[in-house]
């Protein structure tokens, strides 16, 4: 496209520094939270926070000011580990925010460029074509067919056509093109629109939280209830045996903190904002961190075909003229008289400055055909957009000496209908369209009309028209859609292609990329008759869905979701708007999708291709597994610190409180890191895309699920009870018993993170997966430990002695038995399935 054929050069680069300089740039400033204050306050309300607060405090009151310092110390580092958490977060999120702004077209030193929308200034020429959301407000210069939907401000759902002489000539910041092409001048931006000024912005609408996200918070709550029923009854039982108020609750603050699972909210926020900011350098944008959870889950992927499936590079490959009944290469050196005049007279049904590839096409076709170029001569006075059931359009035009052009083309179906044809024609066209639809054509058919007069009808279909014939597009395959499919097949996932193309067509491109199913098809209309059980078994069974429509496409998406599927929808026209927004996961194409597409969408494919789509549910797949792992892992690892803490003294022990706050701290401040790294690092397992697809419903949750964590945490306990008990019956004091049972809890807590890493395959086959973060954290792990442990001033501090080989051996030999023993369990379960 030309911008000289708008008649404007638009802005220059001096003219664009001035203006932005003068009226700054486009976007909309709202009053908004600093996001630190915001996770700093949050932080402030934690409750291993207000523990720490409390305990430091009640340290510093009875006299033990070291204790009190180190837990002070812990209070800052926890926090530090949290704000990194949370800026990480942040930050990986306002990379995706950024990434996905809109871009618009502007006409600046007489080229078309793509920009920024916050690029914009004042003077700038602006381009808006159908399906795009117009950036800034501006004044009409030059429109075709342009319509726009200006419900975001008037609550008007109806799209209204204008151009450079309506009463209201004018374009705004936040409405819809609904069809057509305009120019307009840039007038307002930022705040200065109309937009800005009655301040509605989605940057103020709250995400509302997910299943998985409502579960997490739910099992927090229900652990600090438990946890503040526990702390009473612990308190009091240690005041009744030491009359101590202080003592006591320190006593009880200890065993609080142990039972709180401070580290899943965090560790859920950190791989959902993560996972989005990974997928965003795969070119995948992902607009909703929610998505991100849902990708695993996908059990359906609704696909169109032209531009996904194939390349969408369309060229005209066939002409058929009715008068002469046959078939002709459109490229060929020498076409009849017919063949020409069917070639142009499809350029005049297209628009006058083309958008859609097969108008280009279209356009360059009739450049090329050697007739002489007459599209300067005429003028469109009057036109009709795209519409109907089956669609069609029709442009009017005028030259200087009164002639005049009616073209129309569109769907074939429409053509026939309101031509005059008798059995014969329409028995030599359906053979034409049969003939060139099993080739994998798109077809257009194409008529000319007749009338006098300047009183047009209101609907195109009045006009009397004359059938020409047919032109047909070539769309060729994707390079790669056939492994893509079968990669999709290999997980479990159904693909159905979801088109406004006709039968044949997609069902001959079907079978030529190794689609399963390309036999079993239904249209657009039949779909809309059927209801219930009818409707939730032809969606079931149907894989290919042609001559569909806006409401069709709904519901067979609300279909699917009823039978319980999660569905993947792909889109990019402002009539899949309302699929991708009921789909659970929305997938918009970033080169080829209209603007109104991007927004329903909740997820973006920058560069068109399918295949990232199994790149994005491996990912969705891949973070729900490590997350799993990591949960599960903190729930194990917590069982043994509750009980070790609480057995000895419910059951009146020797020594009946092993551990104290520092030493619960720091268990918490080793699990922290273990969980949220190393976990949120680990790579796919070779498994992970040969399983069928997790139900939506699944959670980590129920009871069956957290079975196995809790078995893995009361053996932990187990071994870490026996190593107390072991250490007292040979005549250990207190900060030898309590070196011991650190040791056999701190080697458990290695190797459950080790272990843990599959819950199918073996250690031996894990520590091959390349993870650099788990050398790192576990060595970190070990040398501060036997620093605890070694160096004299914090074995004093904490109330270590030093351990002779027999001990250590001791507490090593439990703590690996008390873990390793699930490498079994894993063993049998590879077993059973392999057999």
């Amino acid at each position: 496209m030309r911008a000289d054929q708008f008649n404007t050069k638009g802005l220059n680069d001096s003219e664009v520094i001035a203006a932005r300089l003068k009226y700054g740039q486009n976007s909309l400033s709202f009053k908004r939270e600093n996001g630190f204050i915001k996770a700093l306050t949050a932080l402030a309300k934690e409750p291993m926070v207000l523990l720490l607060l409390v305990t430091s405090g009640i340290y510093f009151i009875s006299g033990k000011p070291g204790d009190g310092f180190f837990l002070a110390a812990a209070i800052v580092l926890v926090a530090a580990i949290s704000l990194y958490q949370d800026s990480r977060s942040r930050n990986a999120l306002e990379k995706l925010k950024d990434f996905s702004q809109p871009k618009c077209k502007v006409i600046r030193n007489g080229e078309i460029m793509e920009i920024d929308s916050a690029s914009l200034v004042v003077g700038d020429a602006l381009m808006v074509e159908e399906g795009m959301s117009v950036m800034a407000d501006g004044r009409i210069v030059h429109s075709n067919d342009f319509s726009v939907n200006e419900s975001i401000l008037t609550g008007e759902s109806l799209a209204v056509y204008k151009d450079s002489s309506s009463a209201d000539p004018f374009i705004f910041h936040g409405t819809t093109v609904a069809s057509g092409l305009a120019i307009a001048t840039i007038t307002a931006i930022g705040n200065q629109t109309r937009l800005g000024q009655i301040g509605k912005s989605l940057e103020q609408i709250e995400e509302e939280k997910t299943p998985l996200e409502r579960q997490i918070n739910n099992f927090v709550k229900k652990m600090v209830i438990a946890g503040l029923v526990v702390f009473l009854a612990v308190w009091a039982i240690n005041y009744l045996h030491t009359a101590n108020i202080l003592d006591s609750l320190i006593k009880a603050l200890t065993l609080a903190m142990s039972i709180l699972p401070e580290e899943i909210p965090v560790a859920f926020t950190t791989f959902m904002a993560l996972g989005a900011w990974r997928m965003m350098k795969m070119g995948i944008v992902v607009k909703q961190m929610k998505t991100v959870e849902t990708l695993g889950s996908a059990s359906v992927i609704c696909t169109d075909k032209t531009g996904t499936l194939t390349e969408n590079k369309m060229s005209l490959a066939k002409v058929y003229t009715l008068q002469e009944d046959r078939i002709a290469d459109a490229k060929a050196k020498h076409l009849s008289e017919h063949e020409l005049q069917l070639i142009s007279l499809a350029m005049w049904a297209s628009e006058p400055i083309p958008f859609d590839p097969m108008e280009v096409a279209l356009h360059a076709a009739y450049a090329g055909s050697g007739l002489k170029d007459e599209r300067h001569d005429y003028r469109m006075i009057h036109e009709y957009p795209l519409g109907g059931k089956p669609p069609m359009m029709t442009h009017l035009f005028e030259n200087e000496k009164g002639h005049r052009i009616i073209a129309a083309k569109g769907a074939p179906e429409a053509l026939i209908s309101i031509s005059h044809l008798n059995s014969d024609e329409k028995r030599r066209i359906a053979s034409a369209i049969e003939v060139m639809a099993a080739e994998g054509y798109r077809i257009l058919a194409v008529g000319e009309g007749s009338f006098t007069g300047d009183d047009f009808p209101a609907r195109q279909q009045e006009f009397t028209f004359a059938f020409k014939g047919l032109v047909a597009f070539y769309d060729p395959p994707k390079k790669n859609i056939s492994a893509v499919l079968q990669e999709f097949y290999r997980a479990g996932i159904a693909v159905k292609i979801i088109t406004g193309d006709n039968a044949e067509t997609t069902g001959a491109i079907a079978r030529q990329i190794g689609f399963q199913g390309a036999d079993q098809c239904i249209s657009g209309d039949a779909l809309m008759e059927l209801s219930g059980k009818a409707l939730s078994e032809t969606v079931e069974a149907a894989n290919i869905f042609t001559r569909m429509f806006p409401d069709a496409k709904l519901k067979i998406i609300n279909a699917l979701k009823a039978k319980n599927e999660v569905v993947a929808m792909t889109g990019d026209g402002v009539n899949d708007g309302p699929a991708l927004k009921a789909a659970h996961i929305g997938i918009a194409m970033g080169k080829k999708g209209t603007e109104i597409a991007k927004q329903a969408a909740s997820l973006i494919l920058l560069e068109d291709d399918l295949s990232k789509m199994v790149a994005a549910i491996a990912m969705g797949r891949r973070i729900y597994a490590n997350l799993k792992k990591a949960i599960q892992y903190i729930i194990s690892i917590h069982i043994p610190i509750i009980l070790t803490v609480f057995m000895p003294l419910a059951l009146g022990w020797a020594y009946p409180n092993i551990f104290s706050p520092v030493h619960i701290i720091f268990l918490e401040l080793i699990m922290g890191p273990t969980c949220s790294i190393i976990y949120e690092n680990e790579p796919m397992e070779k498994n992970t895309m040969l399983q069928k697809p997790r139900p939506f419903s699944t959670t980590f949750f129920h009871w069956k699920e957290l079975t196995m964590s809790v078995i893995q945490g009361l053996v932990i306990t187990g071994g870490t009870l026996a190593t107390y008990q072991y250490a007292v019956s040979q005549g250990a004091d207190e900060p030898l018993t309590r070196t011991m049972v650190f040791v056999c809890l701190i080697t458990a807590n290695i190797l459950l993170t080790l272990v843990n890493r599959s819950f199918y395959y073996s250690l031996a086959t894990t520590i091959r997966y390349k993870n650099n973060l788990v050398l790192i954290i576990i060595g970190v792990t070990l040398l501060i430990s036997a620093s605890l442990i070694y160096l004299e001033p914090l074995a004093q501090f904490f109330g270590f002695k030093q351990l002779n080989i027999n001990q250590m051996a001791i507490s090593l030999i439990i703590g690996f038995i008390s873990v390793t023993w699930f490498e079994l369990y894993k063993w049998r379960a590879r077993i059973n399935i392999g057999s």
